[in-house]
């Protein structure tokens, strides 16, 4: 089943991406290299022997044409070379197209609403999706369409230069090329398909338990599951190395395979050779001839093995990515409210495919323009999924949403390994330096990055490293007022901060928010105080709702957690 849904998954992703015109002009380059080479070395030993013949007789001797073979020979000489430059070329320039855009597909695909959880949930999978998959995918026209044209092509030029010399001699030459080449590289592809998968999956494993063991060595060391975790990554390590093993076997069986089949072919070709000769039939520069061209017959199919060898993991790639290729971008843009109102739900659910419980459940809820409205409840209670509908980041499974134009102020700011400047313009990509001045300035940051030494150019390093988690957060508001948008989602904005710096950065957003709607995801006290309305959510449902003045609003506010 697996083998049909990748072949199919296979040539719907060549179909879209494929430039047809490179595909084939590469593949007949690869041919004409390979027919070039095989009748360059026939026509030298066509040469070389009526030549030796002729120098026996003097009479022969001086009546031979040794002109135009020597002409042939560097014709073909040099049409070998460009054909094999040329084919480097157009090949690898199809290659290299294609992954290009089947690359940009992807990342298009992932940017849609929910995206990101996914990311989150699996990282170190979807990245083996966007490396290693889409790599394996270079195999199928460089290591499996090329070679078989080319295969094809010289077993067509066994055929004919056989067939010019005795019908019946080139019939059986082709349809033994073609049988014993492309039945051992059939067989080769359908035994490597199990062990190629195993190790794909097996690598994929490797590094997911590397990666959990390097960034979570403290707290395995601490539980004392350290041991436990290097003995599993050297338990996959195994898996992976006992695949190799059996890839490594099957190429050498494969390799001894296409030896006896060419060495079969030359066998063939002598005993027919040698009966035409004796025959009468031809002369002895026809048998060199025959047995030169026979000699290099099976290289093209012997090519065609690490294509076979990889094939299971390429069809893996394709049923893999198949599906992320075929859904068609989804605009995550949420339509915008008439009149007052900033957000609006309407009976909106939300249905996580990994979980059983709904995230939401018939959420339905109004926030007028420049309200400041608190959502708050206990961890897991929907909270941030409700964040993620308002900001268009998380798809709804039913309902209706409605939202004015916001900017998102995480509860992990996401800072680049770039420099200061280029981390603010995610917001505004041509803002100048006076704007990102002023963003600075009115989020409490300028004076710390006046002091770095190259200033805005300062270069921070993966995350964000070089800056504590209180810049950090700072740069996230800049970046958040540099954006200019109508209405702030934050969520948890003061969390992990100390006291004097959460104080300092909520009175800034207070002072910044008196035209904004401001939704906050809390369960702080401190910036629940900082709201006219209250939403107790729980369980994916809104519970209570309270407005500042109305004694539920003080119940509300000391059912969460202090300073």
């Amino acid at each position: 089943m697996m083998r049909r849904t990748g072949l199919r998954d296979m040539a719907r992703m060549l179909g879209q991406l494929a430039p047809r015109r490179w595909w084939w002009g590469g593949a007949l380059m690869a041919a004409l290299t390979v027919l070039m080479g095989m009748a360059l070395l026939g026509l030298s030993g066509w040469f070389i022997a009526a030549t030796a013949i002729a120098g026996l007789v003097p009479a022969t001797a001086l009546v031979f044409d040794v002109f135009m073979p020597s002409a042939g020979i560097r014709l073909l000489a040099m049409g070998r070379t460009a054909s094999r430059y040329g084919e480097r070329l157009v090949t690898h320039e199809a290659t290299l197209a294609v992954l290009a855009a089947l690359r940009e597909k992807l990342f298009v695909g992932w940017a849609q609403p929910g995206a990101a959880r996914l990311l989150q949930l699996r990282p170190a999978r979807l990245l083996q999706r966007l490396t290693a998959d889409v790599d394996a995918l270079d195999n199928v026209y460089l290591r499996l369409i090329v070679p078989v044209v080319a295969a094809a092509g010289a077993a067509l030029l066994v055929g004919v230069v056989l067939g010019a010399l005795q019908w019946w001699l080139g019939l059986a030459a082709f349809g033994w090329l073609l049988m014993a080449g492309m039945g051992l590289t059939i067989w080769l592809a359908r035994c490597s398909t199990r062990p190629a998968v195993q190790r794909a999956l097996a690598l994929e494993r490797l590094r997911a338990q590397t990666v959990d063991a390097v960034a979570g060595q403290t707290d395995l060391l601490m539980t004392g599951q350290l041991p436990a975790q290097c003995a599993r990554i050297a338990q996959t390590d195994a898996r992976v190395a006992q695949a190799d093993h059996a890839l490594n076997r099957l190429d050498a069986q494969a390799a001894a395979g296409f030896g006896i089949a060419g060495a079969l072919t030359l066998a063939g070709v002598l005993a027919g050779a040698g009966y035409l000769v004796h025959a009468g039939v031809i002369g002895a520069p026809g048998a060199a001839l025959a047995l030169l061209v026979a000699l290099t017959a099976m290289e093209p199919f012997s090519a065609l093995r690490r294509g076979a060898l990889e094939a299971g993991r390429t069809r893996l790639a394709a049923r893999r990515l198949g599906a992320r290729m075929a859904n068609a971008p989804v605009d995550a843009a949420l339509p915008v409210p008439q009149g007052d109102v900033a957000f609006v739900l309407d009976h909106a659910g939300v249905q996580h495919a990994d979980s059983p419980v709904a995230a939401l459940q018939s959420v339905s809820l109004c926030i007028q323009k420049t309200e400041r409205v608190a959502l708050v409840g206990a961890s897991g209670a929907g909270k941030s999924t409700l964040m993620a509908v308002l900001a268009g980041e998380q798809a709804l499974t039913h309902g209706h949403a409605a939202a004015v134009p916001s900017v998102w102020l995480t509860q992990r700011v996401a800072l680049f390994q770039d420099s200061m400047r280029d981390n603010l313009r995610l917001a505004v990509p041509l803002a100048d330096d006076a704007a990102l001045w002023g963003a600075l300035e009115d989020a409490g940051l300028a004076a710390d990055v006046r002091a770095m030494p190259q200033g805005l150019d300062s270069v921070l390093g993966e995350g964000g490293l070089g800056l504590s988690g209180g810049q950090a957060r700072r740069l996230g508001l800049a970046r958040l007022l540099l954006a200019q948008q109508p209405a702030w989602l934050l969520d948890e904005p003061t969390e992990g901060l100390d006291a004097a710096t959460a104080r300092d950065v909520l009175q800034r957003l207070q002072a910044r928010a008196q035209h904004h709607t401001v939704v906050l995801c809390t369960h702080l006290q401190r910036e629940a105080a900082l709201a006219d309305r209250l939403i107790w959510v729980n369980s994916g449902v809104v519970q209570a709702q309270a407005r500042r003045g109305e004694p539920s609003f003080e119940a509300l506010i000391a059912r969460l957690r202090p300073d």
